[in-house]
């Protein structure tokens, strides 16, 4: 069936550029793979530079959205991703795997803020504005399909090599990329003159900042971001070592996509009462809960290794379910369009150069051996569920003052 408008189309298309996007099936068992081939500290420095790879094009890939068009940067998106993974499934040594690392984070870079960005304008165009979280939600469903059928199949595939998975990865890119290319320019305010330069998009930036609701969103997703990859971090090497307990670790490729990929369905799972639990007891209430999962699991990680505390990963997900669509809902009416995607790319830039530097201060205290001990992970998770405790303390007190709760409300 063709969709009747090119912006129609466009947000039929676009679940299924979120789906294959997500196709990363390299997702549960890269850490394993890193460390493998270097050394635990290693594989935590290449996240990290994946992070700094990501961040240095996150600002540039905004402004680069909001001027040259969405459909633009997200087939950019595609080729830098879909050449990444190829580069890990076929390369060898740090230096390659680093180089390969920065191209996925451009990937992910040039898709942040713009893939949303994207939606919105399509449904704005069709005077379909009121979608935006039924929209956000669906496409998060899709996304979320796409990282439990890759999770579990890239685990099985690492049983014969984990290139595999990379290389199936780079075909899922291309596919990514073949999406983008059939999308529509959705209209919006980019031929304009003003907004020729970073100045005009930073006095924008400066505006939005002016607006307590958007800098308090903007600081939740900050810390969400950070707060949801500490486990995709440091899951891998926890799952192995609670395996080894029970004489189990050569099994932790296959359990590690396992465990993904029903943390994957338990999250798509949770999307289906989202939107409920969002009217029943308010955005604000939602968020709150969303974050004090994350802080709450990684607390659990810090305590026990116990083979049963791998259960708790399967929540992994289920906070950015409950918060995701609607914080991007709830922003997206306050931000203009000449500067909508630079904003959510200085965003997501803020939360990957703090998570960033989380990971390189965390790579020093892990011992100089080959697989990351229970002692070194449950160090590092110790001290980020401290930071996670005084940071939901701090976003409860700021609630009133931010005003989150005051927005029309999507039946």
């Amino acid at each position: 069936m063709i969709a009747a408008t090119p912006m129609a189309r466009n947000v039929a298309l676009y679940p299924w550029f979120k789906f294959f996007q997500n196709l990363v099936f390299w997702q549960a068992i890269w850490f394993l793979f890193f460390q493998k081939e270097l050394s635990g500290a290693e594989a935590i420095m290449l996240y990290a530079i994946y992070d700094v790879g990501t961040t240095a094009m996150e600002v540039p890939s905004g402004y680069m959205s909001d001027r040259l068009g969405r459909r633009r940067t997200l087939i950019v998106s595609g080729i830098a991703a879909s050449a990444g993974a190829a580069l890990i499934a076929f390369g060898d040594g740090f230096a390659t795997f680093a180089c390969a690392q920065i191209l996925l984070g451009a990937g992910a870079a040039f898709a942040s803020g713009t893939d949303n960005a994207f939606l919105y304008e399509s449904l704005a165009a069709d005077a379909r504005e009121a979608e935006t979280e039924a929209q956000e939600t669906r496409s998060w469903q899709f996304s979320l399909i796409g990282l439990a059928l890759s999770a579990f199949t890239g685990g099985v595939m690492a049983q014969w090599g984990y290139g595999l998975a990379f290389a199936a990865g780079a075909v899922a890119q291309m596919a990514c990329f073949i999406v983008a290319v059939r999308f529509c320019e959705p209209p919006h305010e980019m031929n304009r003159t003003e907004t020729a330069g970073p100045v005009f998009q930073a006095r924008l930036f400066r505006s939005a900042m002016g607006v307590p609701v958007l800098v308090w969103l903007f600081t939740l997703s900050v810390l969400m971001y950070g707060f949801s990859h500490i486990p995709f971090v440091f899951g891998q090497p926890f799952i192995a070592e609670a395996l080894r307990n029970i004489g189990l670790h050569g099994d932790a490729p296959m359990v590690s996509g396992g465990v993904s990929a029903i943390m994957m369905l338990v999250s798509a799972i949770a999307t289906l009462f989202a939107l409920r639990l969002r009217r029943r007891f308010g955005l604000a209430v939602l968020l709150m809960l969303a974050f004090g999962i994350q802080v709450g699991l990684i607390a659990t990680l810090a305590v026990t290794n116990s083979i049963f505390a791998i259960a708790v990963l399967f929540l992994r997900m289920v906070p950015n379910s409950l918060s995701r669509p609607f914080i991007i809902a709830r922003m997206q009416p306050l931000l203009s369009d000449a500067g909508r995607a630079t904003f959510l790319s200085v965003q997501s830039f803020a939360g990957r150069l703090l998570f960033a530097g989380s990971l390189l201060l965390a790579s020093v205290q892990v011992s100089d051996r080959t697989a990351m001990a229970y002692d070194d992970i449950r160090l590092i998770l110790g001290w980020y569920a401290l930071v996670g405790i005084l940071c939901l303390m701090v976003l409860l007190l700021t609630l009133r003052w931010a005003g989150v709760q005051q927005e029309r409300q999507t039946d």
